[in-house]
């Protein structure tokens, strides 16, 4: 990841210009580690982060 399009990427997401998604793709990261960054500078993640290996768990289901 590139620290000024990280940076970038984390002000924008915080104040409520991006998305997670298009926050991960402008800091160049997966949005796994756009959460993961954005938990270690303290910026709670807006969006509901599904991951990939939860879609493929059966046990998961919705009511």
């Amino acid at each position: 990841m590139n620290p000024h399009a990280l940076n970038t990427a984390l002000t924008l997401y915080r104040s409520r210009t991006l998305s997670l998604s298009q926050a991960a793709h402008r800091a160049g990261c997966s949005e796994r580690e756009m959460v993961r960054t954005l938990g270690k500078h303290g910026i709670a993640v807006r969006e509901r982060f599904v991951s990939h290996t939860s879609l493929n768990n059966p046990s998961a289901s919705a009511d």
